[in-house]
């Protein structure tokens, strides 16, 4: 007997709630997961940082199609979650450094979006 799939698109916000440039943690299916809107695409990620677990919605930057950890500076791609540097700067604590060489290296996890009837959806 085939596999049945439960992969389908759930509602994760309303368009309206969120604006070009920022993001949002959310919580869809018992995931917790960061969703953002960037030169008017939206994305969806893991909603912590693959290095300490630091809730990326907390000052995490969204520049040049990478998202970076505002607390070791980890960095990512948005649109495959391939890790572009790992723990580069040791802002707090300043054991950042120590703890980035002594942890495994880790992508993002990247879930698909899409809008449908005014919500921002995102594919598990």
């Amino acid at each position: 007997m085939p596999a049945i799939s439960e992969a389908k698109w759930r509602n994760a916000l309303p368009i309206k709630k969120l604006k070009n440039g920022k993001k949002k943690m959310v919580t869809v299916d018992k995931k917790l997961l960061l969703v953002g809107m960037q030169d008017d695409h939206y994305f969806a990620t893991e909603a912590l940082c693959r290095h300490m677990r630091w809730p990326l919605a907390w000052g995490a930057k969204v520049k040049d199609g990478c998202i970076r950890c505002p607390l070791h500076q980890t960095t990512h791609r948005i649109d495959d979650g391939e890790l572009v540097e790992w723990s580069p700067f040791p802002l707090f604590p300043p054991y950042g450094k120590l703890v980035g060489k002594m942890s495994k290296k880790k992508n993002l996890t990247i879930y698909d979006t899409r809008v449908q009837d005014s919500q921002i959806q995102v594919y598990f």
